[in-house]
């Protein structure tokens, strides 16, 4: 009687062995919708995925003042790009790509017209009567992102896809369209330039 029941059980043991296939990507299906004009699947895609690509820009440009109507570029050259976009990879991917270059061009065009590079991020005064503790904790947030604003554009947003978005090296490497070993190198220099900067706050 036992053995009757063994081909079930090996059979079942069989199912237990097969590959879990990975989760589909909501995002293909809408991208499939937008390329026929689909609204409804714009602005699903737009509500899941508009505060990470407004953070990043956020912390990539050291302010907030720019970085919704950045991210509306973003997403208006997602709905020109439907047509063409095929799910080789994974869409975060391809969004982040985009996010990095029009980024990109925003601080090449700021910094060709800006008129001093000394009046970036001055900590603002702050007044006698605030707790030494919120003191502390907004000045070391603002050398943060101070020390963050003074890496070099690659390095810059390496760290903030590794540190903020928690992205694999692997995609990194995509976003940025180079290798898993150079952007690990990159993290690296940007970790002890940020290091160099933050010495005071870190002894």
């Amino acid at each position: 009687m036992s053995l009757a029941h063994r081909p079930m059980r090996d059979s079942r043991l069989a199912d237990d062995l097969l590959p879990v296939p990975e989760p589909t990507q909501p995002e293909i299906e809408w991208m499939r919708r937008i390329k026929d004009g689909d609204m409804e699947a714009f602005r699903l895609l737009v509500e899941t995925h508009q505060a990470r690509v407004i953070g990043t820009i956020t912390k990539m440009l050291g302010s907030d003042t720019e970085a919704e109507d950045l991210a509306q570029q973003v997403f208006i050259r997602i709905w020109k790009s439907a047509q063409r976009y095929k799910p080789k990879a994974k869409f975060t991917t391809w969004l982040f790509r985009i996010t990095r270059n029009l980024v990109f061009n925003e601080m090449r065009r700021r910094k060709h017209f800006a008129e001093s590079t000394d009046d970036v991020s001055e900590p603002a005064e702050q007044t006698a009567h605030e707790p030494d503790q919120i003191l502390l904790e907004e000045e070391l947030q603002s050398a943060i992102q101070e020390a963050i604003n003074h890496l070099p554009e690659s390095q810059r947003m390496a760290i903030i896809l590794r540190r903020y978005e928690e992205m694999p090296y692997e995609e990194i490497a995509k976003v940025m369209r180079t290798t898993v070993p150079a952007v690990k190198s990159i993290l690296f220099r940007a970790r002890a330039e940020l290091r160099e900067r933050l010495a005071k706050y870190l002894e």
